[in-house]
């Protein structure tokens, strides 16, 4: 039986976009040997491109759905963990549900309702209540009862029966220190989230061990070098505005987009980054290394971190109980543009001894 003339159009059309042949579009419709996976492939995706719907056989069927929570987009860091654990679960046979909650929008408990109406088979949380000391935890104990699978991305609630996944905040604070340490700063101050929040309790800690174990500083001295404030750029320009102000000549930053602010504020006080003031972000979201400077940062291993919460959840569903503790992930220093020796002062290695109190470095 031959084709109708709007079946011709279609195959044409769908050939053209996977610049392939019509009789090779026809064998892949058909579910026909003699196709290469790579064609097939390009074939299917021409499908979807043009918007026409795959033959029944063609279709995969889905093991389930899984949620997936995250705090925003408009930090790059959380497409970046959205997407390798879309592309985790689906390799799993699962299709994501993004949720995505926005201020005054709809909340991370109606995300979950909304979920559990949708009879999910688990649920990723990435950066949610989880990793703020000031919400209840009882929310999770729920979900852990129903039984409801579910992994917790870069926050910790102690006692709670779940696997969490987390990069070391309190490494990453020491060795942020260490990096502008060596370059010969001695004035260094951090600006991160509120304090609430567990991985800024753990930056933060990181930091002062640093700053005491390499600088030699008081709690006291300390205290005045760290500013808490709103997570995004804005946050981070009014913290290293009040830091300038204290004569730091090198900052930590909770974030990249701090980071940012950071470079901003220095700028409009006419300094220049690095010359006048380093800077180290943290997440090395993507477009960081393109940013004016390229900016110096802590790197999260997010690929590895969300394949590790991809597998526990997997694990979970399939009543493979993974282990309920915390999975630690190192963070990577990936030294850029923005961070540089302080001027008039040699570069000298981690470790290396300090010069005396009465030798001390320009601010």
């Amino acid at each position: 039986m031959g084709y109708s003339s709007a079946m011709r159009a279609r195959l044409a059309d769908i050939a053209q976009q996977a610049e392939v042949s019509e009789a090779t579009v026809s064998r892949v419709l058909n579910d026909r040997p003699g196709v290469a996976p790579e064609t097939r492939q390009a074939v299917l995706t021409a499908l979807d491109v043009l918007g026409y719907e795959r033959p029944a056989r063609l279709r995969k069927r889905s093991a389930g759905l899984v949620g997936l929570v995250v705090p925003e987009l408009e930090n790059p860091i959380f497409p970046a963990f959205a997407q390798v654990v879309e592309s985790g679960l689906a390799q799993a046979g699962y299709t994501s549900v993004l949720c995505t909650q926005t201020p005054g929008g709809v909340t991370e408990d109606e995300y979950v309702e909304m979920l559990l109406d949708r009879q999910v088979s688990g649920i990723v949380f990435v950066s949610g209540l989880h990793a703020d000391t000031a919400a209840d935890p009882a929310r999770y104990r729920t979900l852990i009862a129903r039984p409801m699978p579910i992994v917790l991305v870069n926050g910790y609630q102690p006692g709670l029966p779940a696997p969490f996944v987390s990069c070391d905040d309190r490494e990453a604070g020491e060795l942020a220190v260490a990096h502008l340490v060596a370059l010969g700063h001695r004035r260094i101050g951090l600006i991160t989230g509120p304090g609430r929040f567990v991985p800024v309790q753990r930056k933060v800690a990181g930091f002062k061990a640093a700053m005491k174990r390499l600088v030699g500083l008081s709690d006291a001295e300390l205290d005045e070098l760290a500013e808490l404030s709103l997570f995004g750029v804005e946050g981070g320009e009014v913290a290293a505005a009040r830091l300038l102000d204290r004569g730091v000549t090198g900052l930590v930053c909770g974030s990249d987009l701090m980071a940012l602010g950071a470079i901003r504020a220095a700028r409009q006080r006419g300094l220049s980054v690095p010359a006048d003031l380093s800077v180290v972000g943290y997440d090395d979201s993507p477009l960081m290394a393109f940013t004016d400077p390229p900016l110096t940062t802590m790197r999260q291993p997010v690929t590895a971190m969300a394949v590790a919460a991809v597998r526990a959840l997997v694990d979970e569903i399939h009543g493979h109980a993974a282990p309920h503790s915390e999975y630690t992930f190192r963070p990577e220093l990936v030294v850029r543009g923005s961070t540089a020796v302080v001027p008039g002062v040699v570069e000298r290695p981690v470790g290396e001894p300090r010069p005396p109190a009465d030798l001390a470095l320009p601010v």
